[in-house]
């Protein structure tokens, strides 16, 4: 391609990747305007209550934030139900986004921090009660949805209890009251546990989804709804989710909407504000400096890259079955930094053997200032581009200062993983989707993990997705950067730092 028209593509990428980002963050604004949002503490709880500018006395619904979620998980619910008349009060768990308190008690066991979450969502729904017309709903996803079940059989006068992706074995056949359980309609399991709960009320028909049973009036309401083309996480951003939530609490309260349900559309233009920041990032990659001379990596072929590339995934998870991985309080992320650890450690050993090491560590092969230079940009990019409009619109994303430690714990974990991975499948003669392939393996690898210590892993697989599109993103980061520079340190360094900086910000802390 000519300079002259190399230039003219270059800028029509920037501009079209500034104009999805723009665009994206002035319709996630404007889904607010006409609402309140009121920053608040209860206690040490941070929360939010969203309303109406000219609101008056109303039904509040409390909204709870499933594992290793946070109140801005929960915004397009929080929305939609202040653009429809209700007050919507979000706030984070006990060892969640930027609540200060660690979550206290066993995970596996109900008195344990059950009873912690339950104790919060009890002292948010007194607060609650004070801000609207004295009656109150609740909505909880994940983790979450069996706590606001409990919350509601323990307080009668609940007026509807909203479980997104629900597993909750508290569940009767006539609480709680005026029960809806949205559902993604991939989260097959799930599914089934949405039927169970409705068929309770229903026995003996067996009950049919987007079927609501029973008189709202009285209490006795039940459905479940499953929404299509959504999973675990996806859920919370579906307009159909939303409209079954609005659409719910209208018959439980018996309102009469006369204007159109408004909803908090937020899901495509979060996605869209990802894909502009991925676009960005494609053009401002040519902007790095020139690393190496020669591009540089382990350059293995199939031959001699399927064995690096397999061993790690079956040997890590059978190891730490016999290794100690409780050193951090932060629930299942000390796994994960161990996993990251031992995984980096087996291919680079595995490296050493084939002769792959090369110049990993070596100045001879890299200027030592472009590689600086280069890390710090990727860094500062990764950031502002997308750690901070992923805080702002999507999850809790900045780290509180109790949270510094653990990711710089994580750091030596991804580090291990991340430098020795890239190194793997960088080279001029390195062999055609290796990198792919190894991502593959890794989440292969967790699966075995969690198939090993199911009882304390399960929350693996609920992650695993994210893992997948991070592994995605920054996959692309990589390739990019190694394009331009031709040392795989740099992106081995700078994904190693993002992904510590994401598990470190979102996994839950722990007492002790």
């Amino acid at each position: 391609m000519m300079p002259g028209m190399l230039r003219i593509f270059s800028l029509a990428v920037m501009s079209i990747a500034l104009l999805a980002m723009g665009l994206s963050i002035v319709q996630l604004n404007k889904a607010a305007d006409g609402i309140v949002v009121d920053n608040i503490t209860i206690g040490t709880i941070p929360a939010r209550v969203f309303h109406r500018q000219e609101s008056d006395a109303a039904p509040v619904v409390v909204i709870a934030h499933g594992f290793a979620g946070s109140q801005q998980l929960m915004q397009s619910f929080a929305l939609s139900f202040a653009r429809n008349g209700y007050i919507a009060l979000t706030f984070d768990f006990a060892g969640h986004g930027r609540n200060p308190a660690p979550l206290t008690g066993s995970i596996t066991e109900e008195t344990g921090a059950t009873e912690t979450l339950l104790a919060e969502l009890e002292k948010v729904a007194a607060y609650a009660r004070s801000l609207g017309d004295g009656r109150l709903a609740v909505l909880g996803h994940s983790m979450a949805s069996d706590i606001v079940v409990r919350f509601a059989q323990k307080v009668p006068d609940i007026t509807a209890t909203i479980s997104v992706s629900m597993f909750s074995p508290v569940v009767t056949a006539t609480t709680p009251r005026n029960l809806l359980v949205i559902v993604g309609d991939w989260e097959g399991l799930l599914k089934q546990e949405a039927l169970r709960a409705v068929s309770l009320a229903t026995a003996p028909l067996a009950a049919q989804p987007s079927v609501s049973y029973g008189e709202p009036l009285d209490g006795t309401a039940r459905a479940a709804a499953f929404i299509p083309y959504t999973e675990h996480v996806s859920v919370l951003f579906a307009i159909e989710s939303m409209r079954n939530a609005v659409e719910w609490l209208d018959a439980c309260f018996g309102f009469h909407r006369l204007q159109p349900i408004a909803l908090d559309a937020r899901g495509p233009w979060i996605a869209l504000l990802i894909a502009g920041a991925v676009l960005l990032a494609w053009q401002a990659s040519h902007s790095l400096p020139k690393v190496a001379l020669e591009p540089i990596g382990a350059g293995l072929k199939w031959q001699r890259l399927w064995l690096p590339i397999l061993l790690p995934a079956l040997i890590t998870p059978i190891l730490l079955r016999f290794l100690p991985t409780h050193f951090l309080p932060v629930l299942v992320a000390d796994y994960l930094a161990v996993h990251f650890a031992c995984y980096g450690f087996i291919t680079f050993t595995m490296l050493a053997i084939t002769k792959g090491a090369g110049d990993i560590f070596t100045l001879r092969a890299r200027s030592m200032s472009g590689l600086l230079t280069a890390v710090c940009l990727v860094v500062a990019y990764e950031a502002i581009a997308l750690f901070w409009p992923l805080d702002h619109y999507f999850t809790n994303f900045i780290p509180a200062f109790n949270r510094i430690p653990i990711i710089l714990a994580m750091v030596i974990g991804t580090l291990c993983y991340f430098v020795s991975d890239e190194w793997l499948t960088r080279g001029k003669e390195t062999a055609r989707a290796g990198y792919a392939a190894s991502k593959v393996t890794f989440l292969v690898s967790l699966g075995l993990a969690t198939a090993f210590d199911f009882e304390r892993l399960f929350f693996l697989i609920i992650i695993i997705p994210v893992i997948l599109l991070f592994f995605l993103i920054f996959g692309l980061f990589s390739s990019w950067i190694y394009r331009r520079t031709g040392d795989p340190l740099i992106a081995g360094l700078a994904n190693a730092f993002a992904f510590a900086w994401a598990i470190g910000v979102t996994f839950p802390i722990l007492a002790g």
